[in-house]
């Protein structure tokens, strides 16, 4: 089974522009979410997924002296850059990670693929809350053109997957149970704020490895609740 990861990954941003070539610990950002992915067994490659924009660059400029392969589509219809990018490695499976979620769980995203490996799903849904910055998200190839034939409204060509769990029916699903230790959806680990990124860098400067267990944060945050309560109290914005 060819299961494949797309990054999504863009300079702009309303809240915190240029954030995912920010300084992390002794690297970056987007080193923090590459090197991650990198260590999801069962995905055979990691791609960055940009946009064409002028001030995207920097993002292709990053993957060719990182040697990471990368792709560039639309800004803003984000489903399009995503489908593109997919059919040059025909994937059975692609998995969904955004740039500004350096601690992704790539040990849980491991467990999600042995699971649609045998399940055989089109999509992956989470039995469990999060910390907001770990999940991934998980979707057959199959799937992912039907979504891109049908769903057109703003909200499905922004949001990649939002359009199979708005008409779940229309789609056969596995569940991934989110062990206990991973319950903690108080905790924000995610970077679209100043407050954000001052929480990630005291987290990054603890552990100074790229690769520590997502658990570990967690633990970290909940063990310092001065730390956790930096960004507490961002809200995520809405989709419309």
């Amino acid at each position: 089974m060819n299961i494949i990861c797309i990054i999504q990954a863009r300079m702009g941003s309303s809240r915190l522009p240029g954030k995912i070539l920010k300084p992390l610990g002794n690297v970056d950002v987007l080193t923090y979410d590459v090197e991650r992915c990198k260590q999801i067994n069962g995905v055979s490659e990691v791609i960055v997924a940009t946009s064409t924009l002028p001030q995207d660059d920097a993002i292709a400029e990053w993957c060719e002296e990182h040697e990471i392969k990368y792709f560039r589509g639309s800004e803003d219809d984000v489903l399009d850059r995503f489908v593109q990018c997919a059919k040059l490695y025909n994937p059975d499976y692609v998995m969904r990670v955004t740039s500004d979620c350096p601690f992704v769980d790539f040990e849980m995203a491991g467990e999600i693929v042995t699971l649609m490996q045998r399940e055989k799903k089109d999509i992956l849904l989470l039995e469990g809350e999060l910390p907001r910055g770990l999940a991934v998200e998980l979707i057959s190839y199959k799937a992912l053109l039907h979504i891109h034939e049908v769903g057109q409204e703003t909200r499905h060509r922004e949001h990649v997957t939002y359009y199979a769990y708005e008409f779940l029916s229309e789609f056969t699903n596995a569940t991934y149970v989110v062990p206990k230790n991973r319950l903690a959806p108080e905790l924000r680990i995610t970077l679209d704020t100043d407050e954000d990124y001052e929480l990630l860098r005291r987290v990054a400067e603890h552990f100074d490895n790229p690769l520590i267990s997502s658990i570990n944060v967690i633990d970290f945050l909940k063990e310092h609740p001065e730390i956790a309560k930096i960004n507490a109290h961002i809200e995520q914005k809405p989709v419309i």
